[in-house]
């Protein structure tokens, strides 16, 4: 059994389906999705930062006295079909999801307990998003299901209050935090707990070694459950389950602890903007380069799409996770179930960065950019002659190369047109025996 203390917990293994997964999505969603503005940090940016945009935002389009709370029952979900999301997020090739069940608005998007009059049953949707989206998930898809969950509330009286107290009392975890974390693994049995948000307060106001306790050793996710390191200040990439640091994180070189890199395919903000423009989004190119180099340093990718108020994921979110599903068809060998190799990117070739799948014993290079002379230098591998094999994921016949000794290999790619391409955006190459 874990003990309530961080020397216990961290020693525990990681379960074994998160490292394979390699690739999730991340789905922020709520009251925040009605202005829809800025960030979803709207409220704090509006009421506490008073950003002079968000304030004229505010001004320009709504009444005087209106408050956050006047935006719940515009918070509707007309639209919402957890079964098309469930189909959508099967076709990234995603093998995890995350929902944002309470950002640090406070707002829940199941009918908690502990939110009185503030969650999704009995304000706005008047529908328990968390179940609808669990079951749909469940039933049509493979993805294991997990939840995000923000201990601090920003205008949570009684976290103000422990606040002011320099959290030397804790009414707030006690009576709100806490409870709604049991709640949710009881009820919805989320594979992932992904926590944030802990208002600059530590892990023990939080007691969060207690919660992470009684969820490895008496949970009914004991056995499968990961969790990230957003336990408290200072649990940040130090304690936990898998690390990951900061938003956005990706450091580019092999790190010995499992990490995920939490991103946005809208570079500005979490939740859904209204007022984004195409090139706020990032192109299936430059999400293709985020997957391969962090799979090859180690990583697991989380990449965030903002749905609307009324539910829909936005056509060109759901765009972009299929084009990450079409290149997943053609390249997952190189992605799922890999291993770091030796090498994490090429030291001759720029944008080619290494995997190995150890089933196969296969070195896996993925190459972002088709050379124009259709030879490809890779100084990393060292080729054996009679022995080495080349193939190029989703193309049929072998490839030819010459070997450089120690300075690794030369290899002649097949002359195709655009049809003949197995994919579009980065192309992997299959090396067996190096």
């Amino acid at each position: 059994r874990y003990e309530p203390t961080w020397g216990s917990l961290d020693a525990r293994p990681l379960p074994a389906w998160f490292d394979e997964a390699k690739f999730g999505v991340f789905i922020h969603w709520g009251v925040f999705s009605v202005p829809s503005f800025g960030s979803e940090w709207f409220w704090w940016y509006w009421q506490k930062e008073k950003r002079e945009p968000y304030v004229k935002f505010m001004d320009t389009n709504y009444p005087p006295g209106f408050s956050y709370e006047d935006f719940g029952p515009l918070f509707t979900a007309e639209f919402f079909d957890p079964n098309q999301w469930a189909d959508i997020l099967k076709a990234s090739g995603a093998k995890y999801v995350v929902l944002t069940s309470k950002h640090h608005e406070g707002f829940t998007l199941w009918g908690s307990k502990y939110s009185w009059n503030w969650n999704a049953v009995d304000v706005g949707p008047k529908r328990d998003l968390v179940a609808e989206l669990a079951i749909s998930v469940r039933n049509r898809t493979d993805l294991h299901f997990g939840l995000y969950h923000s201990l601090f509330e920003w205008f949570n009286p009684l976290f103000l209050e422990d606040a002011t107290n320099a959290f030397n009392t804790s009414k707030f975890p006690t009576s709100k935090s806490l409870p709604e974390l049991y709640e949710i693994v009881t009820k919805y049995q989320p594979e992932i707990i992904w926590s944030d948000g802990d208002g600059n307060a530590p892990d023990t106001y939080w007691n969060s070694t207690g919660f992470l306790a009684w969820l490895y050793n008496d949970s009914p996710v004991r056995d499968t459950v990961v969790t990230n390191d957003r336990w408290g200040a200072g649990s940040i990439c130090a304690h936990g389950g898998f690390y990951t640091c900061n938003d956005r994180y990706n450091p580019g070189h092999l790190l010995p602890h499992k990490w995920e890199n939490c991103m946005t395919i809208d570079r500005s903000s979490w939740g859904y903007r209204r007022d984004a423009r195409l090139r706020d989004y990032l192109p299936i190119e430059d999400l293709v380069k985020q997957l391969a180099e962090t799979v090859s340093c180690g990583g697991n990718l989380l990449m965030n799409i903002g749905p609307t108020h009324d539910g829909r994921i936005a056509v060109v979110f759901e765009e972009r996770l299929r084009q990450v599903g079409s290149w997943l068809k053609v390249n997952g060998e190189a992605i799922y179930g890999t291993k770091p190799w030796r090498a994490q990117n090429d030291t001759v070739t720029p944008g080619v960065w290494y995997t190995f799948s150890p089933k196969e014993g296969k070195v896996n290079a993925i190459f972002l950019n088709w050379p124009v002379s259709g030879i490809l230098e890779l100084g990393e591998p060292q080729a054996k002659l009679g022995e080495t094999q080349v193939k190029l994921a989703g193309y049929r016949e072998l490839l030819k190369w010459v070997a450089l000794g120690e300075k690794g290999m030369v290899i002649a790619l097949p002359q195709l047109t655009p049809q003949q391409m197995p994919c579009q955006w980065g192309w992997t190459l299959q090396l067996t025996d190096v």
